[in-house]
């Protein structure tokens, strides 16, 4: 048939004495397959005209909007031996219910009288912090007083100061009216003697004016060592008024030395009250720790430690829980060519594992079992699968999700885009071109 060869078969056989040849080449065949022929084209050229809404694709899972509504996990502060369990997997526990009983790992912890020996140790400490407290005021009332009698011992040298001046100048009164007591006595036994040789007075005179002169000389020297006396005195009296300060001042001195030691002691012991205060209050808080309780009300998913007796670190994990209440999201994940084509508040498809569905993504109003959703959040920094993480919300406009939807099942996102034809979008797709750049009419108008 492709006359390859010279020797033709067609000249040889006639082929039209066979039925299947008589079948296929039957003229009457050629009309209706040239109608249909015809009538697929008409309808191929109408269908790559049709419109076709771009849309990009992905993968995800449903999670939770606020975080402390996803699953988590509760764990210890402080390192213990598990010694009861009150729940077990599957259980609904309220905020605050217990979930188990640990014990102590830690010697210093031991003793089951340990808070109550800690605040015995804060009373004795306390009371030392009130006899201290009594000695300072001890003390203070001591140096009042030695300031007391230190002013009174003052006021009374320097009185005794002013009196021995006062008496320095009274005897240096005296001795001057000694002196001219003296030269009046000289005078007047010049003039007897004087008066005796020319025979005016009589030798017992004379006698009598040399003793008076002689009691006259012997009175100044007794009033020079008065005198010398009182400046003595003078010099005692200044000598005691230093004596009286240095004295007060070493008892002062070291009664302020004392009164520092005991405010010293009882600063230092008012410390130790509030350390072992704070020790006290961290072993109440420790006591209370040994019952794990639940942070919120939920469904115990998983104990993720079991059997009594084993012991865990602080920060381990002890055991899984799901939170009652929590608001429905999808996280899905964009390629980073794909990125700018998503904006918040856009819309976009959903389909859950386990819901039966029919999807067209071109044609989202003759999908089946989708539900709709709205981007909520755009992550700025590319997930470890190299992606970017969008977070989708339930569509206030459309049915709401499924109320059996579960945390962390599958999702398959179709995310809507530009309406365009379908023969442009398979140019694209054949291409390799990515969709055409998108804006909602939300984001123009804000420009």
């Amino acid at each position: 048939m492709l006359n390859i060869s010279k020797n033709t078969v067609n000249q040889k056989v006639d082929l039209t004495t066979y039925k299947s040849t008589q079948t296929v080449f039957h003229k009457r065949h050629y009309k209706h397959f040239n109608r249909f022929l015809l009538a697929s084209a008409i309808f191929g050229l109408i269908f790559i005209f049709l419109p076709w809404t771009q849309n990009i694709r992905g993968k995800g899972a449903l999670t939770t909007l606020k975080p402390d509504q996803r699953p988590q996990t509760i764990q210890s502060t402080i390192p213990g031996k598990i010694e009861k369990w009150y729940v077990q997997e599957g259980d609904y526990v309220q905020k605050g219910d217990t979930i188990l009983f640990i014990s102590e790992v830690k010697n210093e912890y031991f003793d089951p009288r340990l808070v109550e020996r800690t605040r015995m140790q804060i009373n004795a400490k306390e009371m030392s912090v009130s006899s201290y407290q009594g000695k300072v005021k001890a003390l203070n009332t001591q140096i009042g007083a030695l300031s007391n009698g230190r002013s009174l011992k003052l006021a009374q040298a320097r009185n005794k100061l002013l009196q021995s001046k006062l008496k320095v100048k009274s005897d240096s009164i005296d001795l001057k009216a000694a002196e001219t007591n003296l030269r009046i006595a000289e005078r007047q036994y010049e003039r007897i003697v004087q008066l005796e040789e020319e025979g005016l007075f009589a030798l017992t005179d004379v006698e009598e004016k040399r003793l008076k002169l002689q009691e006259t000389q012997a009175k100044i020297i007794s009033q020079e060592n008065k005198l010398l006396a009182s400046k003595n005195e003078v010099i005692n009296a200044e000598i005691e008024i230093n004596s009286v300060q240095a004295d007060y001042i070493d008892k002062i001195s070291k009664a302020e030395s004392d009164m520092r030691t005991a405010q010293s002691s009882q600063f230092d012991s008012e410390a130790q009250v509030t350390k072992l205060e704070n020790q006290f209050t961290n072993y109440e808080i420790r006591n209370d720790l040994y019952y794990i309780r639940a942070t919120q009300s939920g469904l115990i998913n998983r104990t993720l430690k079991a059997g009594l007796g084993e012991t865990f670190k602080e920060g381990e994990e002890l055991v899984s829980i799901m939170p009652q209440n929590y608001d429905k999201a999808v996280e899905m994940f964009v390629a980073p060519i794909d990125l700018p084509l998503v904006h918040k508040g856009e819309k976009v498809r959903i389909q859950f594992d386990g819901w039966p569905v029919i999807i067209f993504s071109g044609w989202p109003n003759a999908s089946y079992g989708t539900y709709g959703g709205v981007v909520f959040a755009i992550e700025n920094f590319m997930s470890t699968n190299g992606k970017y993480r969008v977070l989708l919300i339930q569509d206030p406009e459309e049915k709401p999700w499924p109320d059996e939807l579960r945390v962390g099942s599958g999702t398959n996102t179709i995310a809507l885009l530009e309406d365009v034809p379908i023969w442009y979008e398979l140019w694209r797709q054949i291409n390799g071109f990515p969709p055409n750049f998108y804006q909602p009419d939300t984001a123009i108008s804000k420009k």
